[in-house]
């Protein structure tokens, strides 16, 4: 092991051992020398990169732009290409306008605004004096950063400020929380496409189901008769989409009033987890358990998909199903509670 005690008085950085023994402080280095940019010392450099900075100002304004194009031009995606298209244009956007104005004003500050050192002694506050002393730090503050001497960088700065946080703006607003929007969700997401005799289909393809098709262990994914005809079938098919599952009817737990809820042991339960929204898409045949994907909540379908883990608050809304003339799934009456999320209460 080698010796560490032979270190230079100055990597202590306190105090250093004269040869009697003795300590003495070290004097205080004072501040580097200060090394000139190039911004420093060539106006067409400084002037180079104030259109930098306004430069990089001006993507964060196209991102914004960016993002009410997808917004507002791809409002209402019909197919995979167009919600594809629409996300990409929203996250774009949104990436570009907080990037922009990030990077412009790292780039301002290292390049235009001035780096030396200070130090400064500590003062007694005073109350007028300190109100003087903190007015002209400001005013030094705007000096130094040139603002009022670069109108380029100034005035592209306002605009992407200004139009930056629009978008989180219209986002707060689609979220609908206040109490009467979260009352009328409520109620669009009481009504789904099901309703007496509907059948039960195969998804995507909206071939019906028999009975005698469903064996145990297995589990379609099923939307309503008729919904792939539908002016926004997209919309219809977030709310109505189910799981239809066989299990023994002895290994089911049901209530006195969902006795007639499941046929032979057949159940049909929304796919939309009760947690943020995700398709509940993870059937565990042994177990009989539900899981969903993104943030592993999981339903017990032998006790009407109650929770067991995770983070969502309320079992899988139920959709009550039979059997036609014909013996083919149909539902019963549309769910009896309203299905997806449960960021707002309930009725």
């Amino acid at each position: 092991m080698g010796d560490h005690s032979h270190g230079s008085p100055q990597e202590s950085g306190t105090v250093a051992k004269a040869q009697d023994g003795s300590l003495d402080k070290i004097q205080d280095p004072g501040l580097p020398p200060h090394r000139a940019r190039l911004t420093d010392t060539d106006p067409r450099a400084a002037k180079r990169a104030e259109r930098q900075v306004a430069i990089l100002f001006a993507i964060s304004m196209i991102g914004t732009v960016l993002f009410f194009v997808g917004y507002f031009a791809v409002g209402h995606p019909e197919s995979i290409a167009e919600i594809r298209l629409q996300n990409m244009l929203l996250g774009v956007g949104t990436a570009f306008a907080m990037l922009g104005i990030g990077v412009g004003i790292v780039h301002w500050a290292r390049t235009l605004m001035p780096d030396h050192e200070i130090a400064e002694s500590r003062h007694e506050v005073r109350t007028e004096e300190d109100r003087q002393d903190a007015e002209a730090i400001i005013n030094t503050i705007v000096d130094e950063s040139g603002i009022n001497r670069r109108p380029l960088i100034r005035n592209t700065l306002i605009g992407a400020l200004a139009l930056a946080p629009l978008p989180g703006v219209f986002i707060l607003r689609d979220l609908d929380l206040t109490k009467e929007s979260a009352g009328q969700i409520v109620d669009r997401l009481r009504h789904t496409m099901w309703d007496k005799g509907v059948r039960l289909t195969r998804d995507p393809s909206g071939t019906p189901i028999k009975a005698s098709d469903v064996q145990i262990g297995s589990a379609f994914h099923v939307i309503p008769d008729g919904l792939n005809d539908t002016e926004d079938p997209l919309n219809e098919k977030a709310k109505a989409v189910v799981l239809l599952m066989r299990l023994d009817p002895e290994d089911l737990s049901v209530s006195p009033e969902r006795e007639d809820w499941h046929y032979n042991g057949i159940v049909a339960y929304s796919k939309i987890c009760t947690h943020v929204g995700c398709p509940v898409a993870l059937y565990e045949q042994h177990t009989h358990h539900l899981l969903c994907p993104c943030h592993q909540s999981t339903f017990d379908l032998t006790q009407e998909c109650k929770v067991i883990f995770g983070p969502a608050a309320h079992a899988l809304p139920q959709l009550p199903i039979t059997v036609d003339d014909e013996g083919f799934l149909v539902a019963q009456s549309d769910f009896h509670e309203p299905v997806g999320p449960g960021y707002w209460e309930r009725g």
